[in-house]
């Protein structure tokens, strides 16, 4: 090529930019200017994407002030054309910036074709576009995921309805969060979903950006008073919530601004996900504003996503309020609803024997049938048939079984005890001695107790505590170790720093409700990092949602009063992609209220060794009496009073965990993992990934390019540009 200023030329990549201008040439590169686009563009002379502008006779060209020449002869100069016709001439420097023949036919009349390399790269691109499109996998394939099967089971059952309203549910540490991805992926990815609006707890919020953005390539736009603000000052009577497809913000805030509310009402969307579903307060006589704004959007929107590990943390009233949400016509009567869960005993016995291939008595076929609301005879004609052979029809009765009992099909909850791979759980009880003039220490950690289960006033200062020294010769012991410490309020927080800024040179990080989201995100990254803090500080907030299995030793400084809670704070670490072996430290003051509510959970419940399942139950049988025990502990020393105590609650887990392993909700577990679905899903993926289709597909266009390729390692590639732009 050889290039002059002043010349015009076309970019073959950019058509789009019009016509361009040299503006400067050296021995290496060439600058043109398209000034209807205004931009400019440098490429390399030996192998630049342009073609020169040449008009022919007959071609009505434009100059840059209007006027118009259909061109009858040309005629070149120092490497410049002019133009001739009836009307004057017209040098090419002076050619309108707007390129004349941006469409197809244009291009053809005026000889612009692209060699045949070039068309069958174009069919390729067409043909790669064409089969994932019809991927099967299609949003499931391309995460920065494990390939879990119990998620992508779950994520392809939900994606695949025509309205997915869910509640999510499964255990802390199973990836719920992962699970919403996928399925809000798949649902964007094959264009049943434009606008997503999700809603999270304030602390969650950045958390779920950078999943979003680092897992899956979303990019959500976080809104927030300021951006609203922002978006109404140019225009004001715009509704900023159709100012982004893809929303992300904090649910307390928008519930709390009736404007806002109002406004993302207006908007529409086609799916909302709600993140820590818990928290949405219901009852027969009164709403939280959180919960009249999810049901609000719940009524207008087809698809409605609900996430929580705890359902039933507060209540069968509170499950039933979720589910309401997600199902009005379905959950209407909470009485009813309550009176129906009462059976689930009787029902998972019958479903245990329909998928242990095993025969149903009269009884429990004229059981069936009441629930299924048929008659007797249909049952039994059925489950003759089944008994027959016909194998198609178990599932066709246990489907309508989902359908007819308890949450139906609108739940998902996966346990661990179905799951393989979890690390294990060591327990380090750290009784610590009492000092010999204990009073005015006990006395400070009755007050502490009784602040921590909002019994009492309590300003903590922790300088001459027993915990903090154990915990300043545990790190010392530890030089390497990445501690996460979880401890009730922001104000333990805070006099633990203290304490330990006293008593030791650490990198220490804070996470707790004072700090801007910002700041806690950048704590958290920094903790994060092998040379950042070695102590993150976290306040309670710190047990919900925020995922550090990165690090291995879990420091409770206390213990809140709820085993639900206990177990979202051993989940932090406890979760899929641990790595290690899980160290739990309890430390507490001999004779200390403390002292009773870590043995009750230790020895009574075994809860920091295994997930405990039924502890809301075994806190509202026990809870009254620990709380008694324990306030005056320090003062009675009644071990006595608490081995009884602990025995009793001990026989009571293990009666139990009988009654729950009996009493199994089969159905629950059936509609929530099939791997004979999730195997062929997964081995899909795998294949897609293997096939080295697309890589040699992009290999060709990069090389049309002229980008320089170099293979790192097997499958991952540095391009460069050196040379092309």
């Amino acid at each position: 090529m050889s290039f002059q200023i002043g010349q015009r030329w076309m970019s073959e990549t950019e058509p789009e930019l019009g016509l361009g201008a040299v503006q400067s040439v050296t021995d290496r590169a060439v600058t043109l200017a398209f000034a209807a686009a205004s931009e400019t563009r440098t490429y390399a002379v030996d192998n630049a994407p342009l073609r020169r502008v040449r008009f022919r006779n007959g071609d009505r060209i434009r100059s840059r002030d209007g006027a118009s020449l259909i061109v009858q002869s040309l005629t070149e100069l120092a490497g410049l054309l002019t133009y001739h016709g009836a009307d004057g001439r017209l040098c090419e420097t002076e050619l309108s910036d707007t390129l004349p023949f941006n469409r197809p036919e244009a291009r053809l009349a005026n000889g612009l074709v692209d060699p045949p390399t070039v068309f069958d790269l174009r069919f390729a691109a067409l043909r790669v576009q064409h089969r994932r499109r019809q991927s099967p996998v299609r949003g499931f394939a391309g995460g920065r995921i494990d390939l879990l099967p119990h998620q992508l089971y779950l994520a392809a059952e939900v994606a695949g309805r025509l309205a997915p309203r869910v509640l999510l549910a499964d255990e802390v540490g199973l990836g719920k969060t992962i699970e919403a991805c996928l399925i809000l992926h798949r649902l964007l990815q094959t264009g049943r979903v434009r606008r997503a609006l999700i809603l999270v707890p304030e602390p969650l919020i950045h958390q779920w950006f950078v999943e979003l953005l680092r897992r899956f390539n979303l990019w959500f736009h976080l809104f927030d008073e300021e951006r609203c603000a922002a978006i109404e000052a140019n225009q004001s009577d715009a509704n900023p919530f159709l100012d982004d497809q893809l929303v992300l913000g904090g649910i307390g805030w928008l519930a709390g601004n009736e404007r806002r509310r109002q406004q993302a009402l207006a908007a529409g969307w086609d799916i909302v996900v709600v993140d820590e579903a818990h928290h949405l307060g219901w009852s027969p006589e009164a709403v939280s504003p959180e919960y009249a704004l999810v049901e609000a959007l719940g009524r207008q929107t087809p698809g409605l996503l609900l996430l929580t590990a705890t359902p039933e943390q507060l209540g069968l009233a509170s499950h039933f309020a979720r589910l309401r949400l997600l199902d009005p016509d379905r959950y209407n009567d909470l009485p009813a609803f309550v009176q129906e869960s009462g059976h689930y005993r009787e029902v998972a016995s019958i479903a245990g024997q329909l998928l242990n291939h095993q025969p149903l008595h009269a009884t429990e076929a004229i059981r069936l049938a009441e629930i299924l609301k048929v008659e007797t005879s249909v049952v039994q004609a059925k489950l003759a048939r089944i008994a027959a052979g016909e194998a198609a029809l178990r599932e066709e009765l246990l489907r309508d079984l989902i359908d007819q009992h308890g949450p139906g099909r609108v739940m998902f909850r996966n346990t661990r005890s179905a799951m393989r791979g979890f690390p294990q759980r060591v327990v380090h009880l750290q009784p610590l001695a009492a000092p010999p003039d204990a009073t005015r220490l006990l006395d400070r950690l009755a007050d502490e107790f009784a602040h921590d289960t909002d019994a009492g006033a309590f300003t903590p200062d922790f300088r001459a505590d027993p915990r903090v020294a154990w915990l300043v010769e545990f790190l010392r012991a530890e030089p390497t170790a990445k501690v996460l410490l979880i401890c009730r309020t922001q104000a333990k927080v805070l006099a633990l720093d203290a304490a330990l800024r006293q008593a030791v040179n650490l990198k220490v990080a804070l996470f707790h409700e004072g700090l801007p989201l910002v700041q806690r995100d950048r704590n958290a990254a920094w903790f994060a990092e092998d040379d950042g803090a070695r102590l993150l500080l976290c306040s309670e907030i710190g047990g919900e949602g925020r995922n550090f299995q990165f690090a291995h030793h879990l420091v409770l400084f206390d213990l809140p009063f709820d085993p639900e809670l206990l177990e979202q704070r051993i989940g932090r670490l406890d979760r899929i992609g641990q790595t290690a072996e899980i160290h739990i430290h309890v430390p507490f003051t001999t004779g200390s209220p403390q002292e009773v509510v870590a043995r009750w959970y230790a020895e009574g419940m075994n809860a920091f060794a295994r997930n405990l399942r039924g502890g809301r139950e075994l806190r509202e049988r026990f809870g009254g009496q620990v709380r008694d025990l324990a306030q005056d502990f320090h003062e009675t020393q009644n071990r006595a009073e608490l081995a009884q105590l602990i025995d009793a609650t001990r026989q009571a887990a293990s009666e139990l965990s009988t009654r729950l392993e009996q009493g199994r909700d089969r159905l629950l577990e059936l509609n929530s993992f099939r791997p004979e679905v999730a195997t062929p899903v997964i081995a899909e993926i795998r294949r897609q990934d293997a096939d080295r289709a697309l890589d040699t597909f992009l290999l060709a266009v990069f090389d049309h390019y002229g980008l320089h390729v170099e293979e790192l390692w097997p499958r991952t590639y540095r391009l460069g540009s050196a040379g092309v732009f």
